[in-house]
């Protein structure tokens, strides 16, 4: 028994809606009948009908598929939490017995190294969603001199100049939101996700440091202007007048619609399960996906060790979620301490931990820098969002006003 496929089909049918949210190909299975009883259930879909129990009694030929002992045992090793991985594995294996085929082939055609390469290639590139034939793109444009252009609707950062300079967060794109430990990055991105929720947008938050009750009490804080070391005790430090605005407060970060998720070493494929749920939840709204942090976010592979290779790997599969889910990611990441023994202190790409892959994947790098971080001194509340690398436009620095104490950016 493939277990990987069996508890597969029984996600399909646990949670119907995965059926056509699938990357995987009825052919890409192993087992002739499950390849075969997958094709009935996309028949069944296309159809628009249940795959459900109840609904695969009904075919003819039940008993060619183990009959509805095997729909029952199907369904009991589902775990649709799981199924990015099963979907993965599936994949995996798919290629390995196509990698085979490919090398019995070329050996008894004694192809040329070249050629085995490129098709060795071809495999590791496949991708089910990407085909588009030129017939239908030229249909799509025909009409285009004609055409008013669409606006494109991108979710704002709430800061009117840097929605200006980037355009807002992209559908499809990555922005790594980095800076050194305590310059505001988490406030940064709370800031990013009230507004993108307010905007009417689904704000998804993975934070693997810090857990719920934090977060929820930093967007209280930041929200109601309250000094978060009050925050420990509201009830005995917070204000009469204050008290009496906490309702409206609670109120209005209600409609921001926020999820969190706090378990520490989440890896890129359990954050897209937990997406794709709440995507079902709230069909309605587009997500927008909060990280904090990047390192902190658990690879498949330990890759001996090897940091650089780990975070490639991370890197490129937030890329990857982010085209998949049609959605933007943001992503928090951590500066080098070399920044701190440089005199000029404004980071730049090459202070991102493990920064290669990064660099390369990412479509919008945002740096924080505050003066008052290194000059204690200094009267100075402005906090820089120096934008280093934008796909979509110009890069520069814009200022906001930054409360460190409240965490609120105006």
């Amino acid at each position: 028994m493939n277990f990987a496929e069996t508890a597969y089909l029984g996600c399909l049918i646990k949670a119907n809606y995965l059926i056509k949210d699938t990357v995987i190909k009825p052919e890409q299975l192993e087992g002739t009948t499950h390849q075969e009883l997958m094709r009935r259930m996309v028949d069944f879909s296309n159809a628009g009908k249940s795959i459900d129990l109840i609904s695969l009694t009904t075919m003819s030929d039940l008993e060619n598929f183990g009959g509805m002992s095997y729909m029952s045992s199907l369904l009991a090793h589902a775990d649709v939490e799981k199924f990015e991985e099963f979907e993965a594995l599936i994949l995996e294996l798919w290629k390995e017995r196509e990698k085979k085929n490919i090398l019995a082939l070329a050996t008894m055609g004694n192809w040329e190294i070249t050629r085995v390469i490129s098709e060795l290639d071809n495999i590791n590139e496949v991708r089910m969603s990407d085909h588009t034939s030129l017939n239908q793109a030229l249909v799509h444009m025909y009409e285009a001199p004609w055409e008013e252009k669409a606006v494109t609707k991108t979710a704002t950062t709430g800061i009117h100049q840097l929605d200006e300079m980037t355009g807002g967060f992209q559908d499809g794109e990555v922005t790594i939101l980095a800076a050194r430990p305590s310059m505001g990055k988490t406030d940064v991105m709370l800031h990013f996700a009230k507004q993108v929720g307010w905007a009417g947008y689904l704000p998804i938050v993975f934070s693997l440091e810090m857990p719920e009750k934090l977060i929820t009490t930093r967007l209280i804080a930041s929200t109601g202007g309250y000094n978060r070391l009050k925050m420990r005790d509201p009830k005995k430090m917070l204000s009469q007048s204050q008290k009496d605005r906490w309702a409206d407060i609670i109120g209005y970060l209600n409609e921001t619609n926020i999820q969190i998720f706090d378990g520490a070493g989440q890896t890129v494929s359990e954050m897209r399960a937990k997406t794709r749920k709440m995507m079902h939840q709230y069909p309605i709204l587009k997500p927008i996906i909060f990280i904090d942090y990047l390192t902190l976010i658990r690879s498949t592979d330990v890759y001996g060790g090897n940091a650089h290779l780990q975070v490639s790997e991370i890197s490129r599969n937030l890329k990857t979620m982010a085209k998949d889910f049609n959605c933007p990611v943001i992503c928090l990441a951590q500066l080098n301490r070399s920044v701190e023994t440089r005199a000029e202190k404004r980071p730049m790409m090459s202070d991102i931990r493990e920064s290669g892959s990064v660099e390369q994947d990412a479509d919008m790098i945002l740096f924080l820098y505050r003066e008052k971080y290194y000059d204690k001194e200094t009267d100075n509340p402005f906090l820089e969002i120096i934008v280093s690398k934008n796909r979509n436009g110009p890069v520069g620095t814009i200022q906001v006003k930054y409360n460190e104490y409240t965490g609120l950016l105006e």
